[in-house]
């Protein structure tokens, strides 16, 4: 059963839409949320928790539909917003079991389990410390234990890395990572690719309020079987030339290097005679491999293409 289900979901704020017509659905597992500032993936995760209403459309978190089953939606899933949302004058623990409480936990059960999730994000040493004296990595991974504190089928996380450095950023990527061996899925809202690149299984990407791609990072990657990157030494000019006598296509070039589009599988030797009859050396031919940055700049691309 997917985890989340949409079904021309549209929200829209007067003249301004914020959702167009969105259809998806998230399998079990870790699943990126790609889209620059403004493509509404914070809008979506907002509208899926019920915190804002859909204008149109249907969706489901959980099997359990949005409209009708927000509270129960809210016990059953952990939201780690992109900005902070701490409570001046609560130490850690006291934020992190307060919102075991508001998730329906009784007083015991939600301290105990306040002090079982900071231990996991490492900040066991600052438990008692005032939330707002945290550094911002600190922050980040307090909020992330107030997403698990009771225990989730599926967490939320907008953003989950921002403002932290580098050390930080491995660090909440290594338990985002762990969350999903465990077996809790997760949507991850993010502009950093790599950052989507480490953890995720799947991606979805949006663009001005549209759901432009979705697919598998595993197949993403896998080599073209016509596009290559070819090194070489000698007459440039001359050995395009003899590469376009033979449909060899030349994408871009740059002093001892091209990249090449074949006109079909298994003819490299067109590569071969080319640079034979240019008297060019060959130094590489790799296949040119996609990347989840491709993807994401070809969906916005033919997003912003009148």
């Amino acid at each position: 059963m997917s985890v989340l289900n949409c079904h021309n979901l549209v929200k829209s704020y007067g003249r301004i839409t914020a959702l167009s017509s969105v259809t998806l659905a998230v399998e079990p597992g870790v699943v990126g949320l790609l889209g620059p500032n403004g493509a509404g993936k914070s809008t979506l995760i907002s509208v899926l928790l019920g915190q804002t209403p859909a204008t149109s459309g249907e969706g489901s978190v959980l099997g359990l539909d949005i409209r009708r089953r927000q509270r129960q939606i809210r016990r059953q899933v952990g939201f780690m917003p992109e900005n902070d949302c701490l409570i001046p004058g609560l130490s850690g623990i006291g934020y992190v079991r307060y919102a075991g409480r508001l998730a329906g936990m009784t007083h015991g059960d939600a301290m105990q389990r306040a002090h079982e999730v900071l231990d996991y994000v490492d900040l066991d040493e600052a438990r008692y410390r005032p939330a707002e004296e945290y550094s911002a990595g600190m922050k980040q991974r307090l909020k992330l234990a107030q997403a698990l504190v009771h225990d989730p089928d599926l967490l939320l996380l907008d953003e989950p890395t921002n403002g932290m450095d580098p050390q930080g950023r491995q660090t909440m990527l290594a338990l985002i990572s762990d969350l999903g061996r465990a077996g809790i899925s997760v949507l991850l809202s993010s502009h950093l690719l790599p950052d989507v690149e480490r953890v995720c299984a799947r991606v979805l990407i949006m663009g001005g309020g549209e759901l432009l791609a979705t697919g598998g990072i595993a197949e993403m990657k896998r080599p073209h079987a016509t596009l290559y990157r070819l090194e070489y030494s000698g007459d440039g000019a001359v050995f395009r030339r003899r590469l376009a006598e033979r449909n060899v296509a030349v994408l871009e070039h740059r002093d001892g290097q091209l990249n090449i589009e074949l006109p079909g599988e298994g003819t490299q030797r067109l590569v071969l005679e080319a640079a034979c009859e240019a008297e060019a050396q060959l130094h590489g031919l790799h296949p040119k491999r996609s990347s989840l940055e491709d993807m994401f700049m070809g969906a916005i691309q033919r997003q912003t293409d009148p």
